[in-house]
């Protein structure tokens, strides 16, 4: 009897956490690469200790993740979504549709899915070295961190976010990169992660509407305006990436006086001022490294320019940087930043940011008139 009413909670469960839209989408989308493992709850159950607190990798906006070993010994990460929450399970299984085309180097991997416990759980492949945005602003792990590693891990990342917008069966928009979705193994490789806010593009749009979504100082200021998402959405938040890695510093402080505050406008203005050297890393500029140090900043830039249409593609991107690596090393040269392009950019610059608002995750529908709020590590 007990056996019975455990298995019609899983059933009702399994159907409360989309179970049957995944089979309805599965059925849809054969043949990317082998299918999810769907898991049973006791085998993620074990492979957690019971969701112990010592388990806990971090924690966020929707919901938990876990390190757990599985019976094979293998270790893994298990995302446990909000409990109790409708709204996630939508992107719950957008999460999955999306990494389930997904096959790159350079993406973290989705190996699994359990639909049967009260809140919905996926389980990744583990990355063993944390999240780059620990690596750049912990002090001690930042010493880990030599401008050729920063520059690798940003190839990397470019790399990945060309094939999600250009080499994917279906482009996908992943609209909210930053340090924190971007995860290191023990070589120090990135695995971009994160994709339940992802959108996936038909083929015949190269926008779509949708209610704002991302991280405050990464945000694409025209989409936040427009709520029309295209790739160059990542392309801007990818441009703020590059600024973090070339200064070391976080991409909103509000201990920062107030035209300081906001990383990008920043750092641009100080592109216009022919005044970048007061900005970058000290920790890895040198005078053989500045010339390469000054690319990256140029491309950056380029990258934050108020017209989408104006930013690069993120193939350029990983091209371009690809390029750089390769770039060899002059001593010091008396070279100035384009001002001009420095001047273009600021340009009209009127911030969405310059009242200091407490905000990072702007959702913005204009329909419902409805504003969400996600601050990343603004300390």
């Amino acid at each position: 009897m007990k056996q019975r009413q455990i298995s019609k909670l899983r059933e009702t469960n399994f159907q409360q956490n989309g179970g049957i839209l995944l089979r309805e989408q599965f059925s849809k989308r054969q043949g990317y690469r082998e299918e999810i493992k769907i898991f049973t709850a006791e085998e993620l159950e074990k492979a957690t200790n019971n969701y112990h607190e010592s388990r806990i990798l971090g924690q966020g906006g929707q919901g938990t993740v876990y390190k757990g070993v599985l019976a094979d010994n293998r270790i893994v990460a298990i995302k446990k979504s909000i409990i109790g929450d409708p709204s996630q399970v939508e992107q719950f299984i957008n999460e999955i549709m999306v990494l389930y085309q997904i096959n790159h180097r350079n993406v973290v991997k989705l190996l699994g899915c359990c639909l049967e416990t009260q809140v919905p759980l996926l389980v990744y492949e583990y990355i063993t070295n944390g999240t780059l945005f620990h690596h750049l602003h912990d002090d001690d792990a930042a010493l880990d961190l030599p401008w050729e590693t920063r520059l690798r891990i940003a190839t990397e990342t470019a790399e990945a976010l060309s094939y999600l917008h250009s080499a994917a069966s279906i482009p996908i928009i992943h609209r909210n990169i930053k340090l924190a979705n971007i995860l290191l193994d023990n070589n120090y490789n990135a695995k971009v992660s994160d994709f339940g806010a992802s959108r996936l593009i038909p083929s015949d749009e190269a926008q779509i509407t949708t209610i704002v979504q991302g991280t405050f100082g990464y945000l694409d200021p025209e989409y936040m305006h427009t709520s029309l998402l295209t790739e160059k959405s990542d392309v801007y938040s990818f441009g703020v990436v590059l600024m973090e890695l070339l200064t070391g510093q976080k991409v909103v402080c509000f201990k920062r006086s107030e035209e300081k505050r906001v990383l990008a406008m920043y750092f641009v203005s100080l592109m216009k001022e022919d005044n970048l050297l007061d900005i970058l890393d000290p920790r890895v500029l040198t005078d053989e490294n500045v010339e390469q140090l000054k690319e990256v900043a140029a491309l950056a830039s380029r990258c934050v320019r108020m017209k989408g249409e104006e930013r690069p593609t993120m193939k350029e991107v990983a091209h371009e940087l690809a390029g750089l690596q390769t770039m060899p090393k002059h001593p010091w040269s008396k070279s100035n930043l384009q001002g001009e392009e420095s001047e273009y950019l600021l340009g009209d610059m009127c911030s969405p940011y310059t009242d200091g608002a407490m905000s990072s995750s702007m959702g913005y529908d204009s329909i419902n008139n409805k504003i969400t709020f996600e601050l990343e590590g603004a300390r």
